[in-house]
């Protein structure tokens, strides 16, 4: 299947993103706080987007904004 998805987009590498890879600014415009829908900055060092008006701060993983609200992150995270 993964060569499948490199065939599908050959652009894309098999490797996982960098860290330190940039989030698109078309997809910074975008998105928003699940939670008050209020505007997210992003912290490219620490690999956060963090919620303007509430201040929570969502991971990025790997490349992919955690856009999950607290409670379910806390939740995942009590499962382990």
């Amino acid at each position: 299947m993964a060569n499948e998805v490199s065939k599908a987009h050959p652009e894309r590498s098999s490797a996982a993103p960098r860290k330190s890879e940039a989030l698109a600014p078309e997809l910074l415009d975008i998105i928003c706080c699940p939670m008050d829908k209020a505007d997210l900055s992003y912290d490219k060092k620490k690999q956060t987007l963090t919620c303007t008006k509430c201040k929570y701060a969502y991971p990025i993983k790997d490349g992919i904004p955690i856009l999950l609200p607290p409670e379910m992150i806390e939740a995942e995270n009590a499962k382990k």
